[in-house]
């Protein structure tokens, strides 16, 4: 009876180290999608309002 337990709690823990790792795994790359979309068209109205400007220089580190 104490190994069906032992199993069963191990078998809760790797259920929720797997639902947690695919939950963070979701979100980080939903929150890098948003984040492309907005800078994206944060690029887009920048290059609308200087057309025949040249780029700006790299920042440097």
């Amino acid at each position: 009876m104490k190994m069906e337990k032992s199993f069963t709690l191990v078998q809760t823990v790797v259920t929720a180290t797997v639902f947690s790792a695919v939950s963070g795994w979701y979100g980080f790359m939903f929150g890098r999608e948003s984040a492309r979309k907005e800078l994206g068209s944060l690029i887009d109205d920048l290059r609308r309002q200087n057309p025949n400007s040249d780029p700006p220089p790299p920042p440097h580190a």
